[in-house]
């Protein structure tokens, strides 16, 4: 088939075109890959369409969103290969499971908000996958996924057994305690202790922030690039005033951080 001769293409296009790079007389890079060696390429095209999405580049976005989709398609040829599944089971799979988990749009059950929607969708999603507890639930959430959002989940679905503060307060309070606890670890030089406070601070905080309806994701995002803007500009003023940072005093830095910090 020569695609050179097509002046658009479409879905089907892209699964014969990697039939095509993954077959005896293709790409040997693509007949190589397998689910493992293109794990870490799916993330990163994944990561890279979200920035599209952040910086609102619907040109990058939809470049980036084709490659995600390149992502699908090889993982599908894989196992199509070996007789195990194809493309269309995948779309087979997600197109049952939107109808199942949508019975307010494709069935009789009546659904006029959000919260309702979410609610049943946590039920059929429960039934479905015959989990019968939280903890179920719990153990269902990826370990792959970031640990910020990750814990986000976690607490969430805590959450909805009732295991959970009454307010924010009392998850502010609990974050305190995480830190006392941590700093006790530091002080006793308890090295193994001070990785499970620090990750006990970490979740407190992550806690907190969904009790602000706060994506703590987001928020460490935009700190990254606050902490970048303020570095730079503590960087250029050090320059102008001819101030060697690597030989600076502590608090001679921390005095141009405030100047950057107060502007």
């Amino acid at each position: 088939m020569n695609f050179k001769e097509k002046d658009n293409y479409n879905f089907n296009d892209l699964v014969e075109i990697v039939k095509v790079l993954r077959s005896p007389g293709g790409c040997p890079w693509d007949r190589e890959q397998t689910h493992k060696s293109i794990r870490s390429n799916f993330i990163e095209e994944t990561y890279e369409a979200v920035e599209a999405i952040d910086t609102d580049d619907l040109d990058l976005l939809k470049e980036e969103l084709g490659d995600v989709l390149l992502q699908v398609a090889l993982h599908a040829e894989i196992e199509s290969e070996q007789g195990t599944f194809d493309i269309d089971d995948v779309c087979d799979g997600i197109c049952k499971k939107l109808i199942i988990r949508h019975p307010h749009v494709f069935g009789n059950v009546k659904a006029d908000t959000t919260d309702v929607v979410l609610k049943n969708w946590d039920a059929i999603k429960m039934q479905t996958k015959s989990q019968k507890t939280q903890t179920q639930a719990i153990l269902s959430v990826s370990k792959a996924l970031p640990s910020l959002m990750r814990s986000t989940k976690i607490q969430q679905k805590a959450a909805k057994a009732g295991f959970d503060w009454e307010t924010v307060d009392g998850a502010l309070e609990k974050l305190f305690e995480e830190c006392e606890e941590l700093k006790a670890a530091i002080e006793s030089n308890d090295i193994q202790n001070q990785r499970e406070e620090l990750g006990d601070v970490l979740f407190s905080a992550v806690n907190v922030a969904r009790f602000l309806k706060i994506d703590s994701e987001h928020a460490l995002y935009d700190a990254c690039d606050k902490f970048t803007d303020r570095f730079a500009s503590v960087e250029k003023l050090a320059e102008e005033r001819q101030i060697d940072m690597k030989t600076a005093s502590l608090s001679l830095l921390d005095s141009l951080w405030d100047e950057v910090k107060n502007k």
